[in-house]
């Protein structure tokens, strides 16, 4: 069973479940766990660690449109050293003042190996949840696509001070403040670009068709591409044909490698400009909610459901 069927079956327990957050009274609530195999290639400091796994929650926060308020965090590792355990709080504190937060505390634990849990609170009258797009509404994000890949490119080749800064990203807080007025759905984009279309799509029981070349995506990856040799997923073409394993592993970058905490969301058609003008990060139109098929188009075609998951 992978991570998708196990929401699927836990959510005949927790009906209310299946947003990036739980909704109580005018708060959003969430919480994430990152673990060192799993979450945290070598060469990633404290610092960023800390930074990062309350990211990842703020971002919760961000894709509800809520305002950020306060986040806690667990620290596990199988001994406290100083200077990491004072690095991943300064990681935290500081994410947290990048929005507008306060990161008030936490835990501490023995584990076999490096983990955060993290928790992260919001205020929002009216969330943006996943299921309100409807057929005609535009497919919009935030940001650019990859990050993430070209990150752990960097980390892979060494390059562990570029690999540090791209993985340290920041939550979109202050642009799903701004758009929540305008969207219909929304939710961020922690499992990949293709993944999060998908379940959009899918919580709003429609159709997306949208265009790949409308996909933003982050510089870092062409960077990475160059420095590191891109080479397909099964290194025959030996890395540096700069041909088609650079298109190969741009693609996989931007569309199913997930991490990127970009915001996936729809908006009313005549809003777009609107949103576009109020957000202050940039927004991209990829397409349109369709009503006649359910599922996720791309150029026409069917796009996979593919991207990050624990479990797989």
């Amino acid at each position: 069973m992978d991570e998708r069927e196990a929401l699927r079956l836990l959510g005949g327990s927790v009906p209310a479940a299946g947003d990036d957050c739980a909704v109580v009274g005018d708060r959003v609530l969430t919480t994430d766990m990152l673990h060192e195999s799993t979450d945290f290639p070598a060469g990633v400091t404290r610092y960023t660690a800390g930074w990062r796994s309350v990211a990842a929650s703020l971002s919760d926060v961000a894709a509800m449109g809520a305002d950020a308020e306060a986040a806690v965090a667990v620290y596990a590792a199988p001994t406290f050293e100083e200077s990491e355990l004072t690095a991943f709080v300064r990681g935290a504190t500081d994410v947290c003042a990048a929005v507008d937060a306060e990161y008030v505390g936490g835990d501490l634990d023995e584990a076999a190996e490096f983990t955060a849990a993290t928790t992260a609170l919001g205020e929002a009258e009216s969330p943006v949840r996943r299921s309100g797009a409807e057929p005609g509404d535009a497919v919009c994000v935030t940001g650019s696509f990859g990050r993430s890949a070209a990150a752990l490119r960097r980390f892979a080749a060494g390059d562990v001070d570029r690999g540090n800064d791209l993985f340290r990203f920041t939550p979109r807080v202050a642009a799903g403040v701004a758009l929540r007025q305008y969207a219909s759905a929304m939710m961020d984009s922690s499992d990949g670009l293709a993944r999060s279309l998908h379940q959009l799509a899918e919580a709003s029981d429609c159709g997306f068709a949208v265009e790949e070349a409308a996909v933003p995506v982050d510089p870092a990856v062409d960077e990475a591409l160059e420095a590191t040799g891109a080479g397909t997923d099964d290194g025959n073409d030996g890395g540096n044909d700069g041909g088609a394993g650079d298109a190969t592993a741009r693609r996989e970058a931007a569309l199913f490698f997930g991490e990127d905490f970009e915001l996936v969301f729809t908006v009313p058609a005549d809003d777009v400009d609107a949103a576009v003008a109020a957000s202050p990060t940039q927004v991209t139109r990829l397409g349109t909610v369709t009503e006649a098929e359910r599922g996720v188009r791309m150029d026409g075609d069917p796009l996979p459901d593919r991207g990050y998951g624990h479990g797989s």
